[in-house]
């Protein structure tokens, strides 16, 4: 077994970039070093520990088992690294007045963006920079400080903050409220409906609706069917939280008092590398966060009190929402 002391961790940097992409000269370029350079600290690396990590496959290297028995061992290491430099440029102020966040398009348009102005308000020296994506970013190689992401709140090498776990409830024009006003949830089964088919299947079993669905239109982003739904194209099942504006000013009206609460799987997170737990600005995002949600819940309470179109079945709701309801307040 070859002594640690002989393992160069100088090049362990390059070895873990070459392994994610396979391919030397798009590590080079993501490094921001030439391909010769990259090509001389693996041959280094292989040549000080005495056996091949990569299988050549034309141009792309492969790591071999050896390969990827290194790279489980020190991925843990070097994100580490990572995260401890980070803390490091925050503590020392390079970083203090900005935080990078990713998060989804639908949750930045529909909440978090008109909320903006209150966040410079209160925190004018701390700058946000926002990345939205469809997809779970890698923080430490994207250099992102935080995600706002839905998910179950375990991401490896992660900590995370739960914010809220939003119900789904139907939402409509206040021209769909209009037509359906005074009838039941089976009213709803005849109008056209947006968004996932399953979701409303076990929305309508919830209502005590018999029913087979069919919606004319999916989509990918939650905030594109919730303007669908303003345009009155059709009726959303959506997220309680992110249309919580379009409730409060009218453009949207909420359709039964039935929620689908889908447990904490859809939970919306404040997730974080471990180094920054304790870093000032994204204290400051986290309470701001849970403040501002605690603001538009007290919204939404607003426009319950208003009523709702078709009737539903309280019932139902009470029995399915209750346990969950519990647990949050726990």
């Amino acid at each position: 077994m070859p002594s640690p002391l002989r393992l160069p961790l100088h090049t362990l940097p390059a070895f873990r970039v070459v392994a994610r992409l396979a391919n030397l000269r798009a590590a080079a370029e993501e490094l921001h070093l030439t391909h010769s350079a990259v090509s001389q600290q693996i041959k280094l690396l292989e040549s000080q520990i005495g056996f091949a990590l990569f299988d050549r496959r034309g141009r792309r290297v492969v790591l071999n088992a050896a390969g990827a028995a290194l790279l489980r061992a020190v991925e843990p290491a070097l994100a580490q690294l990572d995260d401890g430099l980070r803390a490091a440029a925050a503590a020392s102020g390079d970083e203090s007045q900005r935080i990078r966040i990713t998060l989804l398009n639908s949750f930045a348009q529909r909440w978090l963006l008109p909320r903006m102005g209150r966040w410079r308000e209160r925190h004018p020296d701390i700058g946000i920079e926002l990345h939205t994506s469809q997809n779970v970013i890698d923080l430490q190689r994207e250099g992102f400080h935080a995600a706002l992401r839905q998910g179950s709140g375990q991401w490896r090498g992660l900590e995370s903050v739960c914010l809220t776990d939003s119900p789904l409830i139907v939402v409509g024009s206040p021209e769909a409220a209009h037509r359906l006003s005074g009838r039941d949830a089976a009213a709803l089964a005849d109008e056209p409906l947006l968004g996932s088919p399953t979701l409303w299947q076990h929305w309508f079993a919830l209502s005590g609706v018999r029913t087979r669905v069919n919606p004319v239109a999916a989509f990918n982003d939650a905030g594109l069917m919730l303007q669908a739904a303003e345009q009155n194209l059709g009726l959303a099942l959506a997220r309680e939280i992110l249309a919580a504006d379009a409730l409060r000013e009218g453009r949207l009206v909420r359709l039964s008092p039935i929620e689908l609460q889908e447990e904490q799987a859809y939970a919306y997170w404040l997730a974080f590398p471990e180094g920054l737990r304790a870093w000032p600005p994204l204290l400051a995002l986290r309470d701001w966060l849970l403040d501002e949600l605690a603001r538009s819940q007290r919204g939404l309470d607003e426009t319950k009190v208003r009523g709702t179109a078709p009737a539903g079945r309280s019932g139902n709701r009470s029995r399915a929402v209750s346990a969950t309801r519990a647990r949050r307040r726990a």
